[in-house]
Parts: C-alpha cells; structure tokens; sequence
C-alpha cells in the first residue's frame, strides 16, 4: 500500500497546499492536485528504516515504542538496510514513559543483530520460500510483454492440476505471500509468487508509474499462462491490499477467469476512490485538491500531467459499485483498525454479494497483519475457503 514514507511526501505538500490554496488560483489548484496524483502513482524507490533497536537481551529485544512495534504476533526487522533479518514474537512489556517494547527475539536469520536502526517487517518472514519456510522452490521468470517477471514455485507435496498465484501489495515484496503458503500445501496447491511491473528486481511498466491494478492484472495473467503450461487446471487467486485490487481485475478481464474458482483477498483495496480520500484526510489535503487529483489521473488529456501511458480510471476499481458484475466466490479478511486501507468498501462488498462474499473481521491487526495476530484462524479460515468441500457463504 501506500508507504509511511509516501504518505509523509503527500502530507508535507498537503499542508504547503492547505495555505497556497486558500489564495484560489487556478495554477495552484492544477498543480497540488498533479502533484498528489503523481505521489500515489509513483513507486517509492526507498524503504527507509523505521524502527530503533535499543537493546538486545538474551532472549528478547527492546524496540522504540511505535503503532507497528506493539501490534500482537510475530514480525521480522530487517537489518543494515536490508542485509540481515530478524524474527521477533509476543510483547512481553512495554514501557510507555520511556517509550520501549520489548519483545520475544525468535531468531537471527542472517546479518548481525546489534543497536540501531531497522525496518519493520509485518511479513515475519525475510527468505525466499526455500530458506524461510524450508520447502522446495523453483526460481522462475514469467514471460510477459515487459520482459521476465522473476518468481517463486513451491510445489506442492504430491503432483497436483490446482495452482494458487499470490499477489502481493504495492511497494511490497513477494515475501508478504509467503505467510499463505503452508495452509495452501496442506490443501494440495501448488503456490506460484510472482513479481509485477515496477517491482523491485522486475521490469518496470511503460510509465514506471503503477495503474491501481488496471495494468498490473496482465503480468498476473502471464502467471496464471504459466501454471496452465505446467498443468494447472484449477486456480485460485490471492491477494493481499493492492493485490487484491490486481485480483479482482484479473477476475473481471483475464481470458483465464473460467478457471479461477474461489479469491482470497487480505486487507484488500475493494475501492480506490475510498482510500485516496482516506489518506487526503489523514495528510490534510484539502478536498477540493484530492477530488481534482483523481480526476486528473483518470483523463486522457491529463496523462502528461500525470506521467502515465494509460489514464488511470479510479471508478472501475469500485467493486461495491461493480458488485453485481462479480461471478467469483470471495474470501475477504480485513481488519476494522486498518489505518491504511480501511475495510467499509470490503463490508459493504459482502453486504452488496453475499451469495459470493465472506467478510471475516479482524481487530488489532491494522493492515495486513491478521495472519500475524491469529496464524491459527487465519490458516483455518483459508484451508477450509480452498478445500474441495468450501462451501459458499449462505
């Protein structure tokens, strides 16, 4: 999703804005709202550290106190920019005058663990497939119009025709979906991880700039052409914030649809239109300039102003509106306390389709963080969505 350090960028124009605007100039309406539009397109090319290590104990690490660092389950931290990760588990105190929590350390997978900065890592796992979950895996390049889109296949135990492709968020790494993959195995999937346009290590798309998921779905349908060479017959379709934006489009436009059968979606973006706003509101863009940006990137004379190749039309991400056009059964896990993301558009999807639509509420995991916070049910929940005998909701 969007980036703290994204956000930051939009909120320091934001408030720039709030005061230029006030004077009523056309120029400076057209240029903030340009502005911000470019900002959500744009991939951040930097994953600054967010976090402090303050002290390593035997068996536990004391971490500054922030909104992520307190959030119940199991995370990673990654390490000299990168080059190390860390697992760490329950908060077993938290000390709020000094602004400390210190959590159970699970382990060091490479680098050294030492005092300063890190980057926090809701996916928990830092390793390809391979070495994080200890499963065979398949380094692979999906053939696609942009060029080879590396990723992973972790087969599954015995020889199978069901597939899963995971799709991960924007501005994440494919490591986010590895948290899915051993309840897909134990249901008999094979699980393929691609790369999309703009990734990192991956080609960027003709803009460099990312569609919401309106171009994106083709390098996911170059996927699904990939399982069917290897003898999918069956796939389903995971999708984590943007991922599930991406989902839903391959849904809604991929020849391959047929052969999807069921979705799951994870904190999933149901409708763009709703979080942009969300996060004008929580940068204080002043409406006017936030309504004008999402105009812009959807007009087709604005496309120079906007840096992309393609408009951007936020409407036909509106899946609530688009309900009725779903054929799909869905699987929605969202948390209420999501800050990024927010899930009204998923309920209100469930509401809109409940003959295709489970909602599974979660609380306390913000955004994309319910495997971390209940592994347990989550797993549950999409072992028995994936089965065979999934049943639909009534």
């Amino acid at each position: 999703m969007i980036s703290s350090h994204t956000a930051r960028r939009i909120g320091t124009y934001g408030a720039v804005t709030a005061v230029s605007a006030a004077v009523g100039t056309a120029s400076v309406w057209l240029g903030a709202a340009t502005y911000v539009a470019r900002v959500a397109l744009t991939p951040d090319p930097e994953r600054p550290d967010d976090v402090e290590i303050r002290v390593i104990h035997t068996d536990s690490i004391t971490l500054d106190l922030t909104p992520e660092t307190v959030v119940p389950g199991r995370y990673g931290l990654w390490l000299d920019g990168g080059k190390g990760h860390a697992r760490v588990g329950e908060v077993l105190e938290i000390d709020h005058s000094l602004g400390r929590v210190r959590r159970r350390l699970l382990g060091v997978d490479r680098g050294v663990l030492r005092p300063g900065p890190a980057r926090w890592n809701q996916y928990y796992y830092g390793e390809a497939p391979d070495l994080s979950l200890g499963l065979p895996t398949e380094y692979v390049d999906v053939a696609t119009d942009l060029g080879p889109m590396p990723a992973w296949i972790v087969p599954a135990e015995e020889p199978t025709a069901r597939w899963a492709i995971l799709v991960h968020g924007r501005g994440a790494l494919r490591h986010e979906c590895l948290r899915a993959v051993p309840p897909l195995r134990r249901q008999g999937l094979t699980c393929l991880i691609p790369s999309y346009r703009n990734d990192e290590g991956a080609p960027a798309g003709p803009d460099g700039r990312y569609n919401l998921g309106l171009a994106e779905w083709r390098d996911v349908d170059d996927a699904i052409r990939l399982a069917i060479e290897r003898g999918a017959q069956e796939i389903v379709l995971a999708g984590w914030s943007m991922g599930g934006a991406i989902v839903l489009q391959t849904l809604s436009q991929s020849e391959f649809a047929p052969l999807v059968s069921r979705a799951v979606l994870d904190g999933p973006v149901v409708d763009w239109a709703d979080v942009l706003r969300h996060h004008a509101v929580l940068n204080s863009v002043p409406h006017p300039v936030a309504d004008l940006s999402r105009v812009l990137m959807g007009r087709r004379w604005a496309r120079r102003l906007v840096g992309v190749r393609e408009s951007v039309d936020v409407a036909r991400t509106n899946w609530v509106e688009r309900a009725e056009e779903l054929t799909h059964p869905l699987l929605i896990i969202h948390s209420r306390d999501d800050e990024f993301v927010p899930s009204g558009p998923s309920e209100a999807l469930a509401r809109a389709r409940p003959d295709l639509v489970r909602f599974e509420p979660w609380s306390l995991a913000r955004h994309c963080k319910e495997w971390n916070v209940d592994p347990a049910r989550w797993e549950r929940l999409v072992e028995q969505w994936v089965s065979q005998k999934a049943e639909l909701p009534a």
